[in-house]
């Protein structure tokens, strides 16, 4: 098993179990995520971030996970304006749904969960249900734009997950992962595909992003040059972060995952990382683009 494989972990948020449908001739979402887990489980990634999922989709992913569980699991905590004792009443709610007594990590999916009334005893309860054993860990989700090292100082969370990836650059070139990771805090990298826009070709890009497509076609030939494809490029970057304990990835089908894995297995490309960031705004912030 190659080192950067292990580094590998998976988002099932793309799965698509939530609404449980598939064409007659395709094949069904739960059929797929079953490939999926079983490919990972041989490969063996170290992270099964389950966050996105809830209810039906838990549960359905507790009957397909292999036994006993080869996944650090991690799950997403409930809205913090619902008060503690529903985050509470829902974590434990899903580890019975996912058929596990304990995962490795919950997640608040962003700082601002934190900064409403609730946010300070929500964060206690968390701890709370860490100590007792329910959690290994506990952790928050960032953007960019949310002061990643301002969160880790105030909340000093044990695990927090940020994006970084090929294209965005940002906290990586400013030094904010390398001093949050210096503070005795697991870094997971997460959107290092950047919603697919490196693997958009250039008619397909964005309207909203076509102020970007001159430096994404550069990069596109940058990595062309250096005898590379944009899969390969994208996934040697963020393995190479030493900053990063884990990156997450999404698939959608068992095929892309066995590609994600076979680009992993390969040596990472030689190429200028530095040269390939992009800084327009819009095209970093995929909350920004047109659907």
């Amino acid at each position: 098993m190659s080192l950067s494989v292990s580094k590998l972990g998976l988002a099932a948020a793309q799965f698509g179990l939530d609404g449980m449908s598939a064409s007659p001739r395709a094949r069904s979402p739960e059929t797929e995520a079953r490939d999926i887990l079983s490919i990972a489980a041989r490969a063996r990634l170290s992270v099964l971030d389950v966050s996105g999922n809830y209810g039906r989709a838990e549960q359905v992913l507790g009957d397909l996970i292999p036994r006993p569980v080869p996944f650090r699991v991690t799950l997403s905590a409930a809205r913090a304006d619902r008060g503690p004792d529903f985050v509470e009443a829902e974590a434990r709610a899903s580890l019975r749904r996912l058929a596990v007594e304990r995962a490795d990590a919950i997640i608040v999916p962003s700082p601002a969960e934190l900064f409403g009334p609730h946010g300070a005893a929500v964060w206690d309860r968390l701890a709370r249900l860490r100590d007792e054993g329910l959690f290994a860990k506990v952790g928050v989700a960032a953007h960019a734009s949310d002061d990643p090292v301002g969160v880790a100082r105030r909340f000093k969370p044990d695990i927090l997950q940020a994006p970084a990836s090929l294209l965005d650059q940002r906290l990586l070139a400013d030094g904010s992962l390398q001093r949050i990771a210096g503070m005795g805090i697991e870094v997971q990298l997460r959107s290092i595909f950047l919603n697919g826009l490196l693997f958009l070709p250039p008619d397909r890009v964005p309207a909203q992003l076509k102020g970007a497509s001159g430096r994404l076609s550069k990069v596109r030939r940058m990595i062309a040059e250096g005898r590379s494809d944009p899969l390969q490029a994208a996934l040697g970057f963020a393995l190479s972060r030493v900053e990063a304990s884990a990156v997450l990835v999404g698939v959608t089908s068992a095929a892309e995952l066995s590609a994600v894995v076979a680009a992993a297995s390969s040596p990472p490309p030689d190429l200028d990382w530095d040269d390939m960031a992009i800084d327009d705004p819009v095209a970093l912030d995929p909350r920004r683009w047109v659907a």
